[in-house]
C-alpha cells in the first residue's frame, strides 16, 4: 500500500486508488492457460497478439456493493418472468423471439459503473465473454500485503467449472432433454479472427472433460439436413452461441435459424433471451419506475431498479430536448453490442447527431464509471473501470472487472483489460 491512498470511507476505494502491491503473473497464467488449451502453442501466440487483453492489476469491490448488484440482477431476472414485461419487450423484438424453447441463456453478463451512490446498471448482455479467462485469470495473481491476501483468500473459485457444466445441463433439461449433450458446436463468425478466440480454446478443451465431442466452428460450417444439424456430417446436440446476430438474420446464419425454429438443436443463448434481457430498448422500461410498478414487483425489487439510469428511447418528438442536454447522456444502438457505435453526449458531433436521429437509439443517462489507479513502468495513471457479474438465472458464477481509457472498454490500453475483482 502507498501513504498518499485518499481519505474515504470505503476500503475498496482506497485499495483501486492506493493499492500497487497485486500484480499479474503472467507466466503463471500462461503456464495455466497452455495446460487447458488444445493447441498449447496457438494459445500462447495469441496471447502475446493481445497485450492488453488482462490488466495488470486487480479491482477491488466492496461487499456491500456486490450485494446491491446481484439485488439489481435479481429484479431484472423477476421483471423478465412477468407477462406484463414480456409482451412489452416482446412487440418490438424480431419474431423470432416469440418462440421458446426453454433455454434461460448461459453466462447472462450484467455490466456495472459503480458510483459514490451505488452500482448503475448501465448494460445486459446475453453473450457475454471472458468468463472462461477471468476465472483463469484471477488465479494467476500475486499480492505482497494483508489487505490484498484477505481478498484474494475469499475470491470464490473453487467451484466455477462445476456451476458452469451445471448451467449448461440446466439448459439441456429445460429443452426436454435427457442426460448430456454428446456434441457441442461453440459458434461465432469467423471464430478464429475473434479477438476472445483463446476463451473458445479454453471452452472447447472445459467441454470435452466433460465427455462432449466440441467443435469450434463459423455458422457457415454447419448444414441443417432431415431435421439435424450437423457439423462434417456428425450431428450438433447444442450450441453454445457466441454470435452478434442476435436473430440470425444474415443469410449465412441460415441453418442455425432453420434448427432454431425447429428445436432441432439446444441454442444458449437464444434470440428470446436477447430480446427479454439484453435488446437496449428494455432499459427504457426497468429505468421507468411507473413501467416497472406493473410488472408484479416486490418494493425491493422495484427499489433495486433504481440503480438502472434512466433510459429513453430517440425520437422526433424528444431530439430537440436530447441534443440540448446531450452532456447529460450517453447514445447508445439499441441492438448494439461490445461499445460498437456508441457515443457520450459532451463529444457528440451534429453529424453524428444526425445519424442517431434516425431512429435505432437509446439515450441513457451518464453513470460515470469509477477508477483504478495503476502503476505501469513507474508511471501511475488512472483508468476507468467497470464490473461484470456473470449470472444463471440470477445467481452468480463469477464478477470481474474490465479497465479501460476512452469512452468505452476497448482492451487497447496498456494496463487495462480484464481484471479480476476481489471482494472485501
Amino acid at each position: 500500500m502507498t501513504d498518499d491512498a485518499p481519505s474515504v470511507s470505503d476500503r475498496d476505494a482506497v485499495l483501486n486508488s492506493g493499492c500497487f502491491c497485486v500484480t499479474l503473473d503472467s507466466d503463471r497464467l500462461l503456464t495455466a492457460i497452455q495446460a487447458e488449451a488444445p493447441e498449447p502453442d496457438l494459445a500462447a501466440a495469441l496471447l502475446a497478439a493481445r497485450p492488453h487483453l488482462f490488466a495488470a492489476m486487480p479491482v477491488f469491490l466492496a461487499d456491500h456493493d456486490l450485494k446491491a448488484m446481484l439485488a439489481v440482477v435479481a429484479a431484472v431476472e423477476a421483471a423478465a418472468e412477468d407477462p406484463a414485461y414480456q409482451a412489452a419487450v416482446l412487440a418490438w423484438a424480431p419474431d423470432i423471439a416469440r418462440h421458446d424453447f426453454g433455454p434461460r441463456a448461459a453466462f447472462m453478463g450484467y455490466d456495472f459503473h459503480l458510483g459514490a451512490d451505488g452500482p448503475k446498471l448501465i448494460e445486459v448482455n446475453t453473450n457475454a465473454g471472458g468468463a472462461f479467462l477471468n476465472a483463469f485469470l484471477a488465479r494467476a495473481q500475486g499480492a505482497c500485503c494483508r489487505e490484498a491476501e484477505d481478498a484474494m483468500r475469499a475470491a470464490p473459485m473453487a467451484e466455477f467449472e462445476t456451476s458452469v457444466w451445471a448451467m449448461f445441463l440446466a439448459e439441456w433439461a429445460l429443452q426436454g432433454r435427457t442426460g448430456q449433450p454428446r456434441s457441442i458446436a461453440i459458434v461465432d463468425d469467423r471464430p478464429r479472427e475473434q479477438y476472445l478466440f483463446p476463451e473458445f480454446l479454453l471452452a472447447q478443451r472445459f467441454f470435452e472433460r466433460h465427455g462432449a465431442k466440441v467443435w469450434i466452428v463459423d455458422p457457415g460450417e454447419l448444414r441443417f439436413t432431415a431435421g439435424v444439424l450437423q457439423h462434417d456430417g456428425e450431428a450438433v446436440d447444442l450450441v453454445y452461441n457466441r454470435l452478434v446476430d442476435f436473430s440470425f438474420e444474415a443469410a449465412e446464419h441460415e441453418a442455425l435459424r432453420d434448427a432454431y425454429l425447429a428445436g432441432a438443436v439446444v441454442m444458449t443463448p437464444g434470440p428470446r433471451n436477447h430480446a427479454l434481457f439484453a435488446d437496449k430498448r428494455n432499459l427504457t422500461l426497468l429505468s421507468d419506475p411507473a413501467a416497472a410498478a406493473g410488472f408484479g414487483l416486490t418494493p425491493d425489487q422495484r427499489q433495486s431498479l433504481l440503480a438502472v439510469p434512466r433510459t429513453v428511447m430517440v425520437t422526433a418528438v424528444n431530439a430537440e430536448d436530447l441534443w440540448s442536454g446531450r452532456k447529460r447522456y450517453f447514445f447508445k444502438p439499441a441492438g448494439g453490442h461490445g461499445g460498437k457505435a456508441v457515443y457520450r453526449g459532451d463529444k457528440m458531433t451534429r453529424g453524428v447527431w444526425a445519424e442517431v436521429q434516425q431512429g435505432g437509439y437509446i439515450a441513457q443517462e451518464l453513470a460515470v464509471p469509477s477508477e483504478r489507479r495503476i502503476r505501469i513502468d513507474g508511471e501511475i495513471r488512472a483508468l476507468k473501470l467497470d464490473v461484470r457479474v456473470y449470472t444463471y438465472r440470477g445467481s452468480p458464477l463469477l464478477t470481474a472487472a474490465r479497465v479501460y481509457q476512452g469512452q468505452t472498454t476497448n482492451f487497447r490500453t496498456p494496463g487495462g483489460g480484464f481484471a479480476p475483482v476481489f471482494v472485501t
